[in-house]
């Protein structure tokens, strides 16, 4: 069961009109593809989605990517909020399984893995479950280190010599215990659990009579290790194969406008940290049917080139007489002449006009750009008309009209 219904209000304006897990990445991915990737290529095939703010887009890219084979029992299958135990929607994350009971039921598994939809990583789930099938775990939890300053970000999980829950505190504002031997991290909760079937449905059915936050991180992790088996899978150790040294351990939870900023630069690195490249481990999503990237004009007199360095540039995509560095392109931008994009990414659809400049700056999906456009470069100015992040990123939401500014004409 994936978990995709979040707000995602920190990534607000990417989710003022859809949920984040629907929210673009990396040219051509949709935030849940990764999560839906790690199970498929687990080996995994029996999905559900548990969908519920603002989903349309959400639902119309699952149902037109993840077609399994359901006769053999392969699915991905969308489950929005129903109000099934109640006139309310999912009242928090455990609610969300809770309301769902009914799938469990259906399919009677003896195990469930419950993973948030909303990360960036690679994961073989194979590994885990059979860790937490050893232990003979009510729960395993993966993990990873974070910087001790993100500590509020996350559920922090204390563990013994054998890797036992011994405590849990989700997002504490201060006092986070470090991880022994490395005083500046603690280890976090990734968001992603295996639940003993019978287990679960009996603590989410005990859960639901309290008056809570329904929450498997406020709740229902506290609520269990001090009395049940629960596990910690150290997901450092988890082997992605065909995947080099420097790869090992990426995650990354693109919650606010800055960490997804920073993640999607990791991919236009020489050697990126997160590898889309990896036919072992393939990375997929919608097929696109669109025409190859082009690149045109090499005047060199006029400094009319279009040329990328350090890019992602996704299929459609036609870059006339710009220039591109260290950006990510998604479907359908187009490019005009004399133009300049650095450190930037662009929507599908975005249209940047004749000697406009960008920089450190997300458009989002079929913004026009007129010429002459500044961004980027008067913090100030962008702040006034756009949503910029104390790190300096601008972002332009979809809609957004800007006034086109005509040069001044030289004095005679």
């Amino acid at each position: 069961m994936i978990l995709a219904g979040g707000m995602g209000e920190r990534l607000y304006p990417l989710t003022r009109d859809r949920a984040k897990p629907a929210v673009p990445f990396g040219g051509r991915y949709r935030i849940i593809d990764f999560a839906i990737n790690n199970f498929i290529n687990s080996g995994f095939f029996k999905i559900k989605v548990l969908t519920q703010f603002k989903s349309t887009s959400l639902i119309e890219h699952i149902t037109r990517t993840w077609r399994l084979v359901p006769e053999i029992g392969q699915y991905v299958d969308i489950v929005p909020a129903q109000m099934r135990k109640g006139p309310f929607w999912f009242r928090g994350t455990a609610d969300a399984v809770f309301q769902n009971l009914e799938l469990i039921f259906d399919e009677q598994p003896d195990t469930i893995c419950v993973f948030g939809g909303d990360h960036i990583y690679k994961m073989d789930v194979n590994q885990m479950l059979q860790e937490h099938l050893a232990n003979d775990a009510d729960l395993t939890i993966a993990t990873n280190p974070v910087p001790l300053a993100e500590a509020n970000q996350f559920g922090v999980v204390e563990i013994d010599s054998d890797f036992r829950v011994t405590g849990f505190v989700e997002k504490p504002k201060s006092g986070a215990k470090t991880i022994p031997g490395q005083p500046d991290k603690v280890l976090a909760s990734m968001g992603n659990y295996i639940f003993k079937a019978s287990v679960m449905i009996d603590v989410l059915q005990r859960n639901a009579l309290r008056d809570s936050a329904h929450d498997f991180g406020k709740e229902i992790i506290p609520d269990m290790y001090p009395r049940m088996k629960v596990y910690a899978y150290d997901f450092a150790k988890n082997h992605i194969p065909g995947e080099s040294g420097h790869n090992v351990g990426y995650w990354r939870d693109v919650g606010t406008i800055d960490a997804y900023f920073e993640a999607s630069m990791d991919l236009v690195s020489v050697t990126p940290a997160f590898n889309l490249y990896n036919p072992l481990w393939p990375v997929v999503s919608a097929p696109m049917h669109l025409p190859p990237a082009k690149f045109v004009f090499a005047d060199k007199n006029t400094q009319r080139t279009g040329i990328a360095t350090d890019s992602l540039v996704s299929d459609g995509v036609i870059i006339s007489g710009g220039t591109i560095n260290r950006s990510v392109l998604h479907p359908r931008v187009r490019i005009h002449s004399y133009t300049d994009i650095d450190e930037s990414i662009l929507m599908d659809g975005v249209d940047v006009g004749r000697y406009s400049k960008i920089r450190r700056a997300i458009i989002d999906k079929g913004v026009k750009i007129p010429p002459h456009t500044t961004i980027g470069y008067d913090l100030e100015a962008d702040r006034e008309r756009f949503t910029v992040t104390e790190s300096g990123i601008v972002v332009v939401p979809k809609g957004s009209e800007i006034e086109e500014k005509v040069p001044a004409t030289p004095a005679i």
